[in-house]
């Protein structure tokens, strides 16, 4: 694999992961409810801690491709 594969690849990979980064967001911000009875039927969690949960999940994984997709991405642009 050519470093310009690599850089296209990386660049892929942190579009497609913001894409669902923001459709996760944009689900728990407009189907709030409805997510919550669904995740309701499988465990029984408090709004607050179906919330902590999910921005939780969410923080970690924007840090995660911030770290292992665009970082790289960048130091590659950066390098060659």
């Amino acid at each position: 694999m050519t470093l310009q594969e690599v850089r296209s690849m990386l660049a892929w990979c942190t579009v497609m992961n913001f894409g669902l980064l923001i459709w996760w967001f944009l689900f728990l911000s407009l189907a709030h409810d409805w997510t919550y009875r669904m995740h309701r039927k499988w465990c029984n969690i408090s709004v607050e801690k179906f919330d902590a949960f999910h921005y939780a999940g969410i923080s970690f994984f924007k840090v995660f491709v911030f770290a292992f997709n665009l970082v790289p991405y960048l130091a590659l642009r950066i390098v060659g």
